[in-house]
């Protein structure tokens, strides 16, 4: 594997702080009742980031997108559990990870994560490797927006390889599973990570395309759905399937696993976590419902096109 030259990781940098700029601003402008507020900070045992937040807008109750640049001398046991070759390197981390939970229930949450990282020790080739993708979670769930979500997330796959969206969507459906559930956090998109075979260029590159067709692929659908009339019971059937969300961001995510092991920011870290949840006991949904709907067809890996 060949070196990374400095130039290169400035280039993942701008591209990931321009990222953030472009989702954040396309989310204001269809919200349209607030603006996201700013958190820059550093972190003292090494790294930068942007904490950026928007809460109680008129579309999204609150939407979170993080950028973060950190690195250090040693690595977590997230990171060094499965890759022991990493122990003893420094390491830089730097990513854009994002969480939007909106208010109206026929809207569905999204998430999406682009990241790049790179350990190095002297005397040696650095290991390096692109990862991310993004996943939608919706509460009642329309089929023409999940089948216009998989052609996007497709579309940015496609010029890589015939066999690239398959195997990111296969991966994500495997990755955002909730065991103890034995259920899909929501119905997928792209799950990636080790991406490094198709060398720098074309690597970074298809990072570059799923990080910019998520705002593409999620903004149609809150557009189409946001002004939907709900009541009492739709809200709370909203609220009950966030406590998934929290589930499985404490018990399954790397992402969080990896940023709470190695101390960073607590805060940036759990912006991800919807501001309103609730939990009920031994609950499930009428037969026929709508409710029924979204476990009955909905959260099973499955073709969506």
């Amino acid at each position: 594997m060949t070196g990374i030259k400095q130039t290169q990781i400035d280039q993942v940098k701008a591209f990931l702080l321009s990222l953030q700029d472009d989702i954040c601003q396309k989310l204001e402008n269809e919200d349209g009742g607030a603006v996201f507020v700013e958190d820059a900070w550093d972190r003292d045992a090494g790294g930068t980031g942007r904490t950026r937040v928007l809460t109680k807008g008129a579309v999204f109750e609150q939407a979170g997108v993080n950028f973060s640049h950190v690195f250090g001398s040693n690595l977590p046991a997230a990171a060094t559990a499965k890759r022991p070759e990493l122990a003893g390197r420094k390491f830089q981390a730097m990513g854009v990870s994002l969480v939007i939970h909106p208010h109206n229930p026929y809207v569905p949450t999204s998430h999406a994560n682009v990241r790049f990282f790179i350990a190095e020790k002297e005397g040696e080739e650095p290991i390096w490797w692109f990862g991310g993708g993004f996943d939608l979670t919706p509460y009642y769930p329309f089929k023409e927006d999940v089948i216009d979500w998989h052609k996007a997330a497709k579309a940015a796959c496609d010029p890589f390889g015939a066999d690239v969206y398959k195997k990111y969507k296969d991966w994500c459906d495997e990755y955002f599973y909730l065991k103890h559930r034995d259920e899909t956090r929501g119905v997928g998109g792209l799950f990636f990570d080790d991406l490094n075979e198709m060398g720098f260029d074309d690597s970074f590159s298809l990072m570059q395309r799923i990080g910019k067709s998520y705002i593409g692929a999620y903004q149609p659908i809150v557009n189409k759905r946001k002004d939907i009339a709900y009541g009492e019971r739709e809200r709370d059937f909203q609220l009950y399937r966030r406590g998934r969300y929290v589930e499985f961001n404490l018990v399954f995510d790397r992402g969080t696993l990896f940023g709470l092991q190695f101390g960073g920011r607590t805060e940036s870290i759990l912006m991800s976590m919807p501001p309103v949840v609730h939990w009920k006991y031994d609950w499930s949904p009428e037969e026929g419902s709508a409710e029924a709907a979204l476990y009955d067809d909905y959260l099973k890996p499955q073709n969506w096109l």
